[in-house]
C-alpha cells in the first residue's frame, strides 16, 4: 500500500510567511494606533472649555465698591482688617473715550474692611511724583517722536507716560512690615516692577524704595510679586516665568533670577500675573490667560489663522502646583473663567477667596453690567484645585 504523498514544505513556510506579515501588519497598526492617540492626549493639554458651569463667577459676585480698578488684590493683615488695591485711573481725568490708565494715573491707592462687605477708603499711600525716586518723572514724547496713540483697548492716549500698575500688598511676618510691588509702564526713569518699604510699619505708609530698586527698576519688566514661604524666606516672582530669592532684610534679590520650571503650552501663549501662595504642602503657581472661542474650538493656544484678539472670551485665572517653589510645576487648570490677573487669600474663618475686576475685554465683558470694578469670589479647594464656590452664603 503506497502511503499518502506529503505536502510540499514551501507551501507551510508560505503559510508561515503570510501569518508573520498580518501579525506584523497588525502590530504597525496598533503601535501607530498608540501614537496617534498619545499624541491627540498631548494636545488636548491647552483646550479651554469656556461653558463649563462649575468655573464660571457666580452671579451673586457683586462689585465690592464702586471704584474704577484693574488687576484687584486683597490680603488680610494682622491688624484684623483687610486691605484692597488695584490698578487706578486719576480720579478727575478728563477721558475722550472710555476711562483707562494706560499712559499715565496719579499711584496707588488703598481701602480696608472689617467685613469685606463696608470698605473704608484710605486714600493716596504713595505718589510717583512726590515719594518715587526714578519714578518721580514722567516720560514724554516730543513732537515728531513716534509712540502708542492708542491703547490696546483703542483708547486716545497723551504723549505722557507716567503709570504705576498691578500693585500687590503683602505683610511679611518674618521682618514685620508691610510691603508693596509695583510696576511703572514708562517714566523718566525707566519701566518696570519695585519694591517699597512701608517706614512706619502701617499699611497706609509712607512708603520707600527699597535699595535694591532706589535707582532703577529691580525687575525689567511688568507684574511683579512678593511670595513669603513658612520659613520665612521670602521670594520675588517677575513676569511671567521667573523667581529670585529675596535678602532676609528684603533689601534685595539674594541670589539671581531664575526661570520657574513649567509644563508649558505648546507653542506657550502670552502670560501675565504671576502669583504663589502655599497651601496643603504645595505650592500654587497663579497666572492669566485669554482663552478664545474657535471654529475648532476653545483654547488657550494661539494659532495663525484661528486665533485673534477678535476671539478672546475670557481672561482666566490657571493655576498649576508643585512639591518645590522653583518647580517643576504641574499641567495647568482653570480655576475661575475670567478671573484673570487676581490673588487668592484666606478670610478669618479660613475661607478661601479670589480677586477679579471685571475685564472690559474679550467677548465676556458683554455679560457684566459694570467692568473695572473690584470683586470678591468665594472659592473651595476640592480635589487638589480651586474653584469658585457656589454654596457659600454671602449675605
Amino acid at each position: 500500500m503506497k502511503s499518502a504523498p506529503q505536502r510540499p514544505i514551501f507551501v507551510s513556510v508560505n503559510i508561515k510567511q503570510k501569518y508573520m506579515k498580518l501579525i506584523l501588519r497588525l502590530g504597525l497598526i496598533l503601535f501607530t494606533g498608540f501614537i496617534s492617540i498619545s499624541t491627540a492626549s498631548a494636545q488636548l493639554y491647552g483646550t479651554a472649555d469656556t461653558n463649563a458651569p462649575e468655573l464660571r463667577v457666580p452671579t451673586s459676585v457683586k462689585p465690592a465698591f464702586d471704584y474704577w480698578m484693574r488687576d484687584t488684590w486683597a490680603t488680610l493683615g494682622p491688624d484684623g482688617y483687610y486691605y484692597i488695591t488695584g490698578t487706578t485711573s486719576t480720579p478727575d481725568r478728563y477721558f475722550p473715550g472710555q476711562r483707562h490708565c494706560w499712559d499715565w494715573n496719579e499711584g496707588l491707592y488703598l481701602w480696608r474692611s472689617k467685613d469685606m462687605k463696608s470698605w473704608e477708603a484710605r486714600g493716596q499711600i504713595w505718589s510717583m511724583e512726590k515719594d518715587g525716586t526714578w519714578q518721580k518723572k514722567p516720560k514724554v514724547y516730543k513732537a515728531g517722536e513716534k509712540y502708542q496713540k492708542k491703547s490696546i483697548n483703542g483708547d486716545p492716549m497723551d504723549n505722557r507716560f507716567h503709570a504705576v500698575w498691578a500693585p500687590e500688598m503683602h505683610y511679611i511676618k518674618s521682618v514685620k512690615n508691610w510691603f508693596i510691588v509695583a510696576c511703572m509702564n514708562e517714566s523718566a526713569g525707566g519701566r518696570g516692577s519695585f519694591i517699597l518699604r512701608s517706614k512706619t510699619g502701617k499699611p497706609e505708609g509712607p512708603y520707600e524704595n527699597i535699595e535694591g530698586n532706589k535707582d532703577k527698576a529691580i525687575f525689567p519688566n511688568i507684574d511683579g510679586s512678593l511670595f513669603e514661604d513658612t520659613d520665612g524666606t521670602v521670594y520675588f516672582v517677575g513676569h511671567n516665568h521667573y523667581i529670585a530669592r529675596m535678602k532676609p532684610d528684603m533689601s534685595g534679590f539674594a541670589e539671581e533670577l531664575k526661570t520657574l520650571k513649567e509644563k508649558k503650552y505648546n507653542p506657550e501663549p502670552y502670560i501675565e500675573g504671576a502669583f504663589i501662595f502655599k497651601y496643603d504642602n504645595k505650592y500654587h503657581l497663579v497666572q492669566a490667560i485669554w482663552s478664545h472661542r474657535t471654529s475648532e474650538g476653545d483654547t488657550y493656544i494661539e494659532k495663525k489663522g484661528v486665533t485673534s484678539p477678535k476671539t478672546r472670551y475670557s481672561y482666566d485665572c490657571i493655576i498649576s502646583t508643585a512639591d518645590n517653589v522653583y518647580g517643576p510645576y504641574s499641567e495647568r487648570y482653570n480655576a475661575i473663567t475670567g478671573g484673570g490677573h487676581n490673588n487668592l487669600f484666606q478670610d478669618k474663618d479660613g475661607n478661601w477667596w479670589a480677586t477679579m475686576f471685571f475685564n472690559p475685554r474679550g467677548a465676556q465683558a458683554a455679560e457684566y453690567k459694570v467692568t473695572c470694578r473690584p470683586g470678591l469670589i468665594p472659592m473651595i479647594y476640592e480635589n487638589g484645585k480651586f474653584k469658585p464656590n457656589f454654596n457659600y452664603n454671602t449675605k
